[in-house]
């Protein structure tokens, strides 16, 4: 019988961590629930940050984490170029409110949408994420 495993966190590479755990804590109306600065000799921009449900809710949290050689995703793909290994996928109600609200909180859409009950959405340090009914 294998050993009890229990995944609780997704961590996303990034130039940016506390910044993008700020707009991703917004988007989604979490809470920052770790906030940490650069080690000594690290750049400013540097540390980590993890988000988390509202309350005491228990589940999966996102963490940022700093990437010293960070490139941004193309979207779509492209060969040759950094791709995304990665997107987080939010499901919503209302898909035009959605992405209204993300654009407000400083997302931006992408150039390329292939599905039409789907928007993709660039974050602000250019991770792809999906906003879906």
């Amino acid at each position: 019988m294998p050993p009890h495993l229990r995944l609780t966190s997704v961590t996303v590479g990034t130039s940016r961590p506390r910044e993008l755990a700020r707009f991703y804590a917004r988007l989604l109306g979490w809470r920052v629930t770790k906030d940490e600065g650069p080690e000594p000799g690290e750049p400013e921009e540097a540390g980590w940050a993890q988000i988390g449900p509202p309350g005491d809710v228990a589940g999966l949290t996102v963490s940022f984490e700093y990437e010293r050689c960070y490139a941004s995703p193309v979207w779509p793909s492209e060969f040759g170029s950094q791709n995304a290994s990665q997107h987080l996928d939010i499901e919503v109600d209302d898909l035009p409110a959605a992405v209204e609200w993300a654009l407000a909180c400083g997302a931006t859409l992408a150039g390329f949408q292939p599905q039409h009950d789907v928007r993709v959405m660039l974050d602000p340090d250019g991770h792809p994420f999906c906003l879906f009914l």
